[in-house]
């Protein structure tokens, strides 16, 4: 439904296709005791977003077992459109991720760490025209 602004919210199929189109979002976590948010490369894949996390980042070992949040958005200031997608979901270590979804990830160093969080929640927003297709 849009409102006076022209924002609407975004149906769970909607998130997942504009989320499909993306590669770099964010996950918001507790960092000793303390939010905190990182950028992540992330892929979508059955039912979840697979992100990597670089070896030497404090997002692993603050993240694994937990619930995170993730946020994945593209604005268009000149267009004065955009749209902004957020899930939530506990975060699952991945041992060893399949060929396409490392592909999908990109380059990856030694040490490199990688997560599942599934769709266990999703709230997505537009503004303006945002296509789906």
């Amino acid at each position: 439904m849009n409102d006076e602004t022209g924002a609407r919210n975004l149906s769970r199929a909607e998130c997942k296709t504009l989320l499909s189109s993306e590669t770099i979002g964010r996950v918001v976590f507790t960092d000793q005791a303390l939010p905190a948010v990182t950028p992540v490369r992330f892929t979508v894949d059955d039912g979840g977003l697979v992100v990597c996390a670089p070896a030497g980042e404090r997002l692993g070992a603050a993240v694994r077992g937990t619930i995170v949040a993730f946020q994945a958005d593209r604005f268009d200031p000149a267009g004065l459109t955009g749209w902004t997608i957020t899930v939530v979901g506990h975060a699952r270590a991945v041992g060893s991720p399949d060929e396409r979804v490392r592909s999908a990830l990109g380059p990856s160093g030694p040490g490199t760490e990688y997560f599942r969080i599934p769709f266990e929640r999703f709230s997505g927003h537009s503004v303006g025209h945002t296509s789906t297709a």
